[in-house]
């Protein structure tokens, strides 16, 4: 009988789960899709029990699959999509809907933070898409909700209580909801007396620690018989780096799904980055992680698609980008359309196309949006040099490491070497890791990520591109600028 351990990771639009053998072979993958709930303009919501239930149904379907014959589950764990609010009672039931990191409506809240403990707390911006602007969004909003308050937790948290009746959030997610003190990897308990919160605070633990185990009641219902181990598991930031094998100081990685991501792991103290970007605790013990998002990275070129080529596949759609020239036709797109995180921390501006003409093409402004995007990511890129951040390899997952023209095109703007991995399960990968490394498989994360990833084509960057790209790139940068006030303006409309 051979062990696996599973890794599940509850993303925005699915959970994905995925069965690993003690060789970093993926044995069998299984996903079930998610909704999202929007009642109102920037609000986003999902209930946390449709998580579980399809969490569940993922297990069941890798248990069922013909690959996993003669195959033990030795343990699981997991990453989470990062930031959302699950609010519990004091029999831990859930109070309300999780509300999201992609969730905007607590702008006035960031405001009032901000008035009081600056631009940064704790290391890290204050922006709409973290934790504590939601605890206060619901003390303001729902008294009566937050009247049952007893404690909150995390999207993979939740889950995890589901499956093994012990509730817990590790560094890794902990990190992103502005209450963590990165210095001393302890619960701001001082800022939370300040804004009167309550003791509400889960305990925490480390992403590889062990913390329970299924229940017998659901290893009935999962058609299992032997004990499961539970890991904490990752953020899904945290676990996609782990997943890409970037855990050390010099590698950077690219993540482009719904969102996009710069991230950076560091060992030291951090350096002053500032410009929104964020300081979170890494999956790994000691280490943490510098990290840019664009909130729609993905999310515009399936915004596009959808728009404008309902009826061609994302590979089609792009092969026919590829075609076009550089800058598109003189076409900057700005991937702003739910708002943006790094650099300007902004939930009311909107996306643009700049310079359409009567010649404009959808080609071209399929090229545009995809250089956009990247150039949303470069910017991230460009200040975590300017800090002193040496960035001259990235390990590029997702989206943008499925097509050759994009990750040649990435490593061109971003003017550094970019690689693709050989097999690429993203944040699910990272939860198997640690539930690899938990079970106490390899003696260390290094000795783990040697066996488990690898990477395939280098793409080196072209210089002529790079100075090309350039050109449009500070273009794109003043894009922000000249529509913040009429993105406002437009929204002020709508709302009215």
């Amino acid at each position: 009988m051979e062990n696996v351990v599973l890794g599940i990771d509850l993303g925005t639009s699915s959970i994905k789960t995925i069965a690993v053998n003690q060789q970093g072979v993926v044995i069998a993958t299984v996903s079930e899709p998610l909704a999202l709930i929007q009642n109102f303009p920037g609000y986003n919501e999902q209930d946390p029990e449709a998580w579980f239930e399809a969490t569940k149904k993922t297990i069941i379907a890798i248990v069922q699959d013909s690959a996993m014959k003669d195959k033990r589950i030795a343990g699981i764990s997991f990453s989470g999509q990062m930031h959302g609010l699950v609010p519990l009672d004091k029999s831990r039931n859930l109070i309300r809907n999780a509300i999201l990191w992609n969730d905007t409506r607590t702008t006035e809240q960031c405001e009032q933070l901000a008035k009081r403990y600056g631009d940064t707390l704790l290391k890290n911006p204050i922006l709409e898409g973290f934790t504590l602007p939601k605890l206060l969004w619901l003390k303001q909003h729902e008294p009566a909700n937050w009247n049952k308050l007893d404690i909150f937790v995390l999207p993979k948290d939740y889950v995890r209580y589901r499956l093994t009746g012990e509730l817990h959030m590790e560094y890794s997610d902990a990190a992103g909801t502005l209450l963590l003190d990165p210095d001393t990897n302890e619960w701001a308990k001082d800022i939370a007396n300040d804004l009167e919160l309550g003791d509400i605070f889960p305990p925490l633990v480390a992403s590889h620690c062990r913390v329970g185990v299924v229940s017998d009641a659901l290893l009935t219902e999962l058609g299992l018989a032997e004990e499961i181990a539970v890991f904490a598991g990752g953020a899904d930031n945290a676990c996609g780096a782990l997943g890409a094998g970037v855990i050390n100081e010099d590698q950077t990685l690219c993540s482009i799904g719904t969102s996009g991501v710069i991230l950076a792991p560091e060992n030291n103290e951090g350096l002053n980055y500032g410009h929104n970007i964020h300081y979170f605790k890494h999956a790994l013990p000691h280490t943490a992680y510098a990290m840019g998002v664009t909130l729609s990275a993905g999310y515009s070129l399936n915004w596009f698609k959808e728009t404008v080529f309902p009826e061609t596949s994302f590979e089609d759609m792009i092969e026919e980008a590829s075609k076009t020239n550089i800058g598109a036709n003189g076409l900057i797109f700005a991937p702003y359309i739910q708002g943006e995180r790094t650099p300007h921390g902004d939930a009311t501006v909107r996306g643009s196309f700049i310079g359409l003409s009567g010649s404009t093409t959808s080609d071209q402004m399929a090229r545009a949006t995809i250089e956009g995007i990247t150039y949303a990511l470069y910017e991230a890129i460009v200040f975590m040099r300017q800090a002193g951040k040496s960035i001259d390899h990235i390990i590029s997952i997702g989206g943008g490491a499925k097509s050759e023209f994009w990750l040649q095109l990435q490593a061109d703007v971003f003017n550094t070497k970019v690689s693709k991995l050989n097999y690429e399960d993203g944040p699910s990968m990272g939860a198997a890791i640690l539930a690899a490394v938990g079970l106490g498989w390899f003696e260390s994360f290094e000795d783990c990520v040697k066996q488990f990833i690898s990477t395939s084509t280098t793409y080196t960057p072209n210089e002529d591109n790079h100075q090309r790209y350039t050109k449009y790139f500070e273009i794109y940068r003043q894009v922000y600028a000249q529509t913040k006030d009429l993105s406002r303006q437009l929204l002020a409309i709508e709302q009215n």
